[in-house]
């Protein structure tokens, strides 16, 4: 029988166990709250040695770049709903190193991706800040503590000079991460770099100095060894404009690039105006050499022995050594830009900041024996070099470096890259390939992009699939666009593969193609 005093205290029972519901429903709620912040409310974030100038909800679409610029690319209209943050960082009395941090409003995949810059940087990467929330990522970028692509900040800055080679990106990722973890109430379970050129040389020096910085590291195209790179590029420019004689027109790339077409493009089984192994063409200028009279169907003697330069690099007079690898065969379209007849206005700017340090120096002061000297002993502290390849603590931690590198590239010549990767793996005693590393030669490709190959491949989702299943990928698809419209796809191989027509099926088509080994050679 149930007594008046049980059925008290049933409903006092019930009673408390509604108000513990109740409060356990109140404190998920707050919990929840706590763990996330309004976009708004990341400005009053203090962080050390920063300070957040701004952060606004930015509406769907609604994204303009700062400043005067082009036609804006698509990815831009294309933009959800994100928070955008700015911030200014001052690890020293000199720095002024600017940095955004986007935000997903939505539908974050709980991941951080930061891009990198080009050339001599200087201004915030956005297309590659879109590309990375299009995608899901919160995302960072930074103009590396200086305005503008000219080495011009360096002159007298030492400081600078740290920013832009290294601590820029570092003290970027440290207080994006935590920006990300106010804004979401959580850190990132995954930490990416992506970048190529001075993007790629940026993740190196990453992966070098802060080795648990990132999870995972996509590079292209790296300037890593950056001062052999400015050296070499005014020697070889100087040596191949040696003598009016010397000099090849512009007008006569085409000739010898088909040249270079004629006598190695069927060697891979498909004759389509890209070597699969430029490693593998053994081209000879001389036989383009004129019998008698010069034309535009022939080279001078003096044009064969300068377009032989260019195939083979710049040396050191005095010492023979090899200061900078020469161009693959096949970039012959873009040698304008270490062949023109002024050097390439990046390496210039290295030597008036950074080398010789004179404002008022200029490419016709160059002594190859004396001013390459300079330029490899101005940075002991390899702040800008980046030749160090030690990644073993990166590897130890289990991070994962996925280079890449056009082979037509005219700019950072693909060997440079493929000798830093054998240096990488020497430290390690060759151990590592396809668990901690891995290179893919992209045939056809210019710098970073461009050029008859098959340039346009999923980097970031090549680079994760590596990381969950631990091994790299036996290749990655690539494609090739034409007026926005897939025209050719290719597997991408690691180096020391190449790709193989099956003999059946489309060239277009890179199902009809297979990895095959071919060995890859460094200069």
């Amino acid at each position: 029988m149930i007594t008046k005093s049980t059925k008290i205290i049933k409903n006092a029972l019930a009673a408390t166990r509604f108000v513990s519901f109740v409060s356990f429903v109140l404190f998920v709620i707050s919990v929840r709250s706590a763990s996330s912040a309004t976009c708004e409310s990341i400005a009053a974030l203090s962080l050390p040695n920063a300070k957040v100038t701004a952060a606004q909800q930015v509406a769907p679409g609604a994204f303009t770049p700062p400043g005067p610029t082009g036609p804006a690319p698509p990815v831009y209209a294309k933009l959800p709903s994100f928070c955008r943050v700015t911030a200014t960082l001052t690890p020293s009395t000199d720095s002024d190193i600017k940095i955004e941090v986007w935000l997903p409003s939505s539908a974050w995949n709980g991941k951080f991706q930061a891009v990198g810059n080009g050339g001599w940087n200087g201004n915030i990467p956005y297309a590659a800040l879109a590309n990375a929330v299009l995608a899901g990522y919160a995302t960072a970028g930074t103009d590396t503590g200086h305005v503008g692509n000219s080495a011009s900040f360096a002159f007298g800055h030492p400081e600078k000079v740290i920013d832009f080679g290294y601590r820029a990106v570092h003290e970027m990722t440290v207080k994006a991460k935590s920006i990300v973890d106010a804004f979401y109430g959580s850190m990132p379970t995954l930490s990416i770099w992506n970048g190529c050129s001075q993007g790629g040389r940026q993740g190196v020096t990453a992966a070098v100095r802060y080795p648990t910085d990132f999870d995972g590291i996509v590079v292209g195209a790296p300037a890593v060894n950056f001062l052999n790179l400015h050296a070499g590029r005014v020697a070889l420019n100087r040596s191949v404009n040696a003598t009016p004689a010397g000099v090849i027109p512009a007008v006569k790339y085409p000739l010898i690039h088909q040249a270079v077409l004629a006598a190695c493009d069927a060697k891979d089984g498909v004759a389509d105006g890209v070597l699969e192994n430029p490693g593998a063409c053994a081209f000879d200028p001389k036989v383009l050499q004129c019998s008698a009279y010069e034309d535009s169907t022939c080279l001078s003697a003096a044009q064969v022995e300068s377009a032989t330069k260019m195939y083979a690099g710049a040396k050191h007079p005095d010492t023979k050594a090899l200061v900078l690898p020469g161009l693959a065969p096949g970039a012959e379209l873009g040698w304008n830009v270490l062949g023109n007849t002024q050097p390439l206005s990046l390496a210039v700017d290295a030597f008036k900041y950074v080398f010789m340090k004179d404002r008022t120096w200029d490419a016709s002061r160059f002594n190859a024996g004396v001013d390459i000297d300079v330029a490899l002993a101005s940075d002991p502290d390899d702040a800008l070099g980046s030749t160090n390849a030690d990644l073993r603590p990166f590897f130890a931690r289990g991070g994962k470096l996925l280079m890449y590198h056009g082979w037509s590239d005219p700019q950072v010549t693909p060997y440079n890259t493929i000798n830093f990767f054998h240096k990488v793996l020497a430290t390690q005693g060759g151990a590592g390939l396809g668990t901690s590393m891995q290179l893919y030669m992209v045939p056809g490709m210019n710098h970073c992009a461009g050029g008859p190959g098959t340039d346009v491949f999923d980097k970031v989702g090549a680079l994760e699939e590596w990381i969950k299943t631990g091994s790299a990928p036996a290749r990655i698809e690539a494609a090739h666009y034409t007026n926005g419209v897939v025209d050719r796809t290719r597997p991408l191989c690691p180096l020391g593969q190449v790709a193989r027509w099956s003999g059946t099926g489309s060239t277009d088509d890179a199902a009809n193609f297979a990895c095959v080994a071919s060995t890859v050679a460094g200069r």
